[in-house]
């Protein structure tokens, strides 16, 4: 692949750091992907930051098949290459090639397998990682993919990149991390900010609504509210389910909604413009999450942006600090029929639920993207600082041995 080259890098190859560098972003998609979540969102949000400061910013992702193999978006360069499974090896030719540029500093994405960039470069590299996927691999994948999906995060990889530093979204993350073996010295936790999703003129639904939203696949578990929706639907008359998203997963669900006889109060959406996902926000009284695992949970913020106190398992890692138990939100402990319970506890307290959904809106709002996006820009020239004097120390080493050289 021969790329276009942009003048302006500033490669920091001194131990001084002047200025504006060429970040790289290896991640398996982006959010034009029909599959991007809430992984892709937190990239971009930093990374069009980081763009509009005046740094030169590549994100490397899977290609699929209505997205262009290079695109400019908000000041990032995409390039689209292989699949979600051979992204990981493509980019890492890129690298060894030198076909993206110079470049000062990489952030490797690790969607339960990293991309292993050190392997291929020689550039500082840092670690990002959502959550753990411990419970998710035996979900997506058959027994043999599944054990060696776990094999690789989490024996290989920690071993692989010791010493590496680390950026987690959570600090559920953070100790599954040290649990695997990384140092806590080397991870810092930068969480998500939020961006409030606007008025979008709607108002609550007149009776019960819950909102489920987000990317449709297996260990989102979308199934325990279609069930709940099924028992629930008896004590609330007029109850109706959103599911809002789109993905592998949704023909499942829709089966789903069949089976359990709610498909005639269940609407599925499929993906929708930001508006239309702001007025399906405005109309729900509560948001349900049942995923098996969240990194922190962007749905929840979103949600209480605009009021809207969510329903989560309390073992989904970092749902733990997106929803204040009690609070802003209910963190469930237990299995389905707890679940149900606490979204029938909640939609039948409408005191509750609006005052949980008033504390929501406010503790959203201590969530700053440009706050998140800075923490991380910081420990990204911090790298490249210390890689710039590792060189220029190396340099006059080697300059002063040879001048002792008969």
């Amino acid at each position: 692949m021969t790329l276009p080259q942009r003048d302006g890098c500033t490669r920091a190859s001194r131990s001084t750091y002047r200025g504006r560098v060429h970040i790289v972003v290896l991640n398996w998609r982006d959010t034009a992907n029909p599959e991007g979540g809430g992984s892709e969102v937190y990239v971009e949000q930093l990374a069009r930051r980081w763009a509009r400061d005046g740094h030169r910013v590549t994100l490397v992702c899977a290609a699929y098949s209505a997205g262009a193999t290079l695109e400019d978006r908000d000041g990032i360069r995409i390039i689209r290459v292989g699949t979600k499974l051979t992204v990981y090896s493509l980019a890492r030719r890129l690298l060894r090639r030198g076909t993206l540029g110079r470049i000062d500093v990489i952030i490797d994405t690790q969607n339960g397998i990293p991309f292993f960039a050190r392997y291929a470069t020689s550039i500082p590299t840092v670690m990002l990682v959502h959550h753990v996927h411990r419970e998710q691999w035996p979900v997506v994948y058959d027994p043999v993919r599944a054990r060696v999906g776990w094999i690789i995060e989490s024996v290989a990889a920690p071993r692989a990149l010791r010493g590496t530093a680390y950026v987690a979204v959570s600090q559920a993350t953070k100790s599954e991390l040290i649990a695997q073996g990384v140092s806590s010295g080397d991870i810092t936790v930068i969480h998500n900010g939020t961006e409030a999703l606007p008025d979008s003129g709607a108002n609550r639904d007149p009776s019960p609504r819950i909102l489920v939203l987000g990317r449709l696949v297996p260990h989102k578990r979308v199934e325990h509210v279609i069930a709940a929706a099924a028992q629930l639907r008896h004590h609330h008359p007029g109850l109706t389910v959103a599911v809002v998203g789109d993905g592998w997963w949704a023909e499942n669900l829709h089966e789903a909604a069949r089976s359990h006889g709610v498909a005639d109060i269940v609407e599925f959406t499929g993906h929708v413009s930001e508006d239309e996902k702001a007025r399906q926000v405005d109309r729900a009284w509560v948001l349900a999450l049942p995923s098996l695992k969240e990194g922190w949970g962007l749905v929840v913020m979103e949600a209480a942006s605009r009021g809207v106190p969510a329903v989560a398992y309390a073992d989904a890692g970092g749902v733990t600090e997106s929803i204040a138990d009690g609070v802003t939100g209910v963190l469930v402990h237990g299995e389905e029929a707890a679940f149900t319970d606490a979204l029938d506890a909640l939609l039948s307290d409408t005191r509750r639920r609006q005052t949980m959904g008033t504390q929501a809106r406010a503790r959203s709002a201590q969530f700053s993207w440009d706050s998140s996006a800075k923490r991380f820009e910081e420990l990204l020239i911090a790298q490249v600082q210390v890689a710039s004097t590792q060189r220029a120390t190396g340099w006059s080493f080697r300059r002063r041995r040879k001048a002792r050289q008969p």
